[in-house]
């Protein structure tokens, strides 16, 4: 049965995302912005008795980040405090930090969550491999200055001590950001390539873990693509479940990621979106998560990948999965029932 991840001519990959941005978004730059009109109409919602709720949603939801940037700098102007803290302040648990997250710059708001994900006892390894899996170089530049601004710490350092093993590899040579980013492809090099990746896994006893990291973590996008296409001629199943059968683990996990935001970076969202919804509970942080961070740049397209994955839509899903503000706030983000 074929897979979506064999679908190579289906290309979403991270750099192409970022620059159809503003196009695939569900949040756009509100046509008749007013800063001014915003900050009286946010102070009048926070400073009241009791918070009006449902303006604060429709200012924050419906406008662009850029427009939100503005926006807590003429509220400082004319308050006197910070916008996020007045936030913090008023709102609580999910929805705030929904509002809180869309109200920050996306470079913080990464830097935060990974920041969150190596906090306390234990580090939640999924989020790191959720995002460094899938920023650009840049994004990836612009969130391990923000982590270094906000905590005068080197996001460098603290992965290196919080993880081990090939997995800390990984994870800095891709904290790194310095992917090939050329449009070229080398097809010999694909060859050459796919042939290493076989030999260091299905074709040897025991598996060759750096060559996986070295070519996944390094190699252009297109370049890859090719190489997958050869692989799969090499080895006659894809590269996908050729990780799986000869990893494990986080380093398994991470890998997977990297090829599936090669391949098709709003699929890999969908399914990771149907996952933190699936069974008996939510994970409310993975979901709030990606519906922030993507909202600007290819929602709508995960939107259409989530109704092949699930067969239902993303907007009946949350409908079903949360409720109150904090439903009505994704709603928003969502931006419409396919």
């Amino acid at each position: 049965m074929a897979s979506v991840w064999d679908d190579l001519d289906a290309y979403l990959g991270p750099t192409d995302l970022l620059k159809k941005a503003g196009q695939r978004g569900t949040i756009k730059a509100y046509s008749n912005f007013n800063a001014a009109a915003d900050v009286k109409a946010l102070r009048n919602a926070i400073e009241g008795i009791g918070t009006t709720e449902s303006v604060v949603i429709d200012i924050i939801t419906q406008r662009s980040n850029a427009q939100r940037q503005i926006i807590r700098k003429e509220y400082k102007g004319a308050t006197g405090r910070n916008l996020i803290d007045d936030l913090k302040g008023d709102l609580c648990g999910d929805f705030e930090n929904v509002m809180v997250g869309l109200t920050m710059h996306p470079a913080a708001f990464d830097a935060n969550e990974i920041k969150g994900a190596l906090k306390g006892s234990g580090t939640t390894e999924s989020t790191l491999i959720e995002i460094l899996a899938s920023r650009t170089n840049l994004q990836i530049k612009e969130l391990a200055e923000a982590y270094q601004a906000e905590n005068q710490r080197s996001l460098i350092d603290d992965l290196t001590s919080d993880l081990s093993g090939d997995f800390r590899k990984a994870m800095l040579i891709l904290l790194q950001g310095k992917r090939d980013e050329s449009i070229n492809v080398n097809q010999e090099q694909a060859k050459i390539d796919a042939k290493a990746l076989y030999d260091a896994g299905e074709n040897k006893w025991g598996t060759d873990e750096s060559k996986f990291i070295d070519i996944l973590c390094k190699r252009s996008i297109p370049q890859l693509r090719k190489t997958f296409e050869e692989y799969k001629i090499v080895s006659k199943t894809n590269i996908v479940e050729s990780i799986k059968g000869e990893m494990s683990g986080d380093l398994e996990d991470l890998l997977v990621a990297v090829v599936k935001c090669v391949v098709n970076t709003p699929a890999y969202f969908a399914e990771r979106l149907y996952k933190s919804m699936k069974g008996g509970g939510t994970d409310e942080a993975t979901l709030s998560r990606i519906m922030i961070s993507r909202s600007e740049i290819d929602l709508m397209d995960i939107r259409a990948e989530y109704k092949k994955l699930v067969g239902h839509s993303l907007h009946s899903n949350i409908k079903s999965e949360v409720s109150g503000d904090y439903c009505t706030s994704l709603l928003k983000i969502c931006g419409g029932d396919d």
